[in-house]
């Protein structure tokens, strides 16, 4: 049935655009035009999140960071071996998938850790992407204080997700 579901959204979308008298060919080419320059205006934005993300793995710092962190994390429930996965979330979805293949490999995909870092990959988000993203096409550049809050409910999602593994 899910297979379905687009075709018949799009089946909708049209009768419902003809029926209000819509031109829908010209109505998607005139949205598609109002794309492009929205894609260009985020494209410095997107540049910089992702220079800085392999800036911060490929210098080492994010190591260090995580080497650093590791007590205070463990202290709230946080395995030592999932600080990078922290870490490297709110920067990079690709990036905290590599680090939750490594956990896999390392630990196996049964295992405590394991079960920890899924949840803390599906209950977190890439908070500066999606920043970029929003705010690029946002009047307000005052990203301080939505950030400080992402981060903050991101890490509070990492505490609750290694206690509801550890209950489980």
């Amino acid at each position: 049935m899910s297979a379905y579901f687009i075709p018949i959204l799009f089946l909708v979308i049209f009768v419902y655009a003809i029926f209000k008298k819509v031109k829908p060919y010209d109505a998607f080419c005139d949205g598609a035009k109002s794309a492009l320059p929205f894609a260009v205006n985020i494209f410095p934005y997107l540049a910089n999140i992702f220079i800085l993300t392999e800036l911060f793995e490929q210098s080492g710092l994010s190591n260090a960071v995580a080497e650093f962190l590791s007590p205070f994390f463990r202290f709230l429930g946080i395995p030592k071996e999932l600080t990078k996965l922290v870490l490297i979330k709110p920067f990079s979805g690709n990036g905290s998938l590599a680090v939750l293949s490594e956990i896999y490999t390392k630990h196996g995909v049964n295992s405590y850790l394991s079960r920890c870092a899924s949840v803390i990959y599906g209950s977190s988000e890439t908070v500066f992407y999606i920043a970029a993203v929003y705010f690029a096409g946002a009047k307000t550049k005052n990203l301080t204080l939505p950030i400080i809050i992402s981060l903050i409910s991101s890490f509070i999602s990492c505490v609750f997700a290694c206690f509801i593994c550890l209950i489980i």
